[in-house]
């Protein structure tokens, strides 16, 4: 249940900014003139570079857990995975203003997209929810894990999203033109809850966000809402097959595709003979880890806090 509005204390603020970004400028000038205007002690933490995240995010949590204070992110869903996987084991309270392409966590969750003024005037009058966090192996995830197809083409969209600009329509696009390509043939060993199966599969993605799985039409997406997450294998499939599975899932129908498996559960082993790590894309940022991997709920939820007002309305 969502806690009632109380003081977050100071800001610790890390901002994902590309160095010589307009955009990164604005946003750091709309958070520094709102906090100003209000008063709100704060502390701003910019990453000019992504390898930069993860040791900022910890300097935060260690300047938010010293003044009692809040830790808040400004970026896209990747950008927001590397703050949690600090900020969940110190279990301090976390604001964010989604600044990315597509913003799954931010969307789910009603916050203000984009206005990074308007994010941090909500998180002045904030209420605490929970949310669950997905885990594979010791990496946190808000949004979903994949491997197979889907790291693949992620690599390409942000090839794409740096020569053509990041806008959902290039990466849109970008992921089709991937289609076209080759496609990975996983052998993969699965327990799930339990239960052991081999299944051969293009694409794993585990996921934990009920708004992306809607959007492409599983029917699973509730389970999220009941402690649980969701697999989506995609099993080799001919081109055209392939391409209009894509098709369906931006249409929202992924899930009436014929041979598309989906499943909820608490917790799911992934393993590949004769592979001792695999490249996986996590809340759209690629890494490698190394196999065997294990899906499963975060012991402890994330404390997101969100506008106050939105109890009201």
């Amino acid at each position: 249940m969502p806690t009632p509005q109380g003081h977050p204390g100071p800001f610790s603020i890390v901002l994902n900014r590309r160095s010589g970004s307009a955009d990164a400028e604005a946003t750091e000038r709309d958070i520094r003139t709102a906090l100003d205007d209000a008063g709100h002690p704060y502390r701003l933490f910019r990453a000019r570079r992504p390898r930069e995240l993860g040791g900022l995010a910890r300097e935060a949590v260690e300047a938010a857990r010293a003044q009692d204070g809040t830790v808040v992110v400004a970026g896209g869903d990747g950008t927001i995975n590397a703050v949690v996987q600090a900020v969940l084991p110190s279990g301090l309270p976390l604001g964010v203003l989604p600044q990315g392409t597509f913003n799954f966590v931010g969307r789910c969750h009603g916050l203000p997209e984009g206005d990074a003024g308007a994010g941090v005037r909500g998180l002045l009058d904030a209420r605490e929810v929970p949310v669950q966090v997905g885990m594979v192996n010791q990496r946190v995830f808000l949004v979903n894990a994949s491997l197979g197809l889907y790291p693949d083409l992620l690599e390409r969209r942000e090839r794409d999203k740096r020569r053509f600009g990041r806008h959902r329509l290039v990466a849109l696009l970008s992921g089709l033109r991937a289609l076209l390509g080759n496609y990975p043939d996983l052998r993969l060993s699965l327990r799930e809850d339990g239960r052991a199966q081999l299944r051969r599969s293009t694409t794993l993605v585990v996921a934990n966000n009920r708004l992306q799985l809607e959007s492409i039409g599983i029917p699973e997406a509730e389970a999220v809402d009941r402690g649980r997450l969701v697999g989506i294998v995609l099993p080799p499939l001919a081109r055209w097959r392939m391409i209009l599975a894509a098709v369906r899932g931006l249409s929202g129908h992924l899930g009436d595709v014929e041979k598309v498996d989906s499943f909820a559960f608490a917790e799911l082993d992934a393993a590949l003979p004769h592979r001792r790590h695999i490249k996986l894309a996590i809340d759209g940022e690629i890494g490698r880890l190394s196999l065997p991997l294990r899906f499963r709920v975060a012991p402890q939820p994330l404390r997101l806090l969100v506008p106050g007002r939105r109890e009201a309305s």
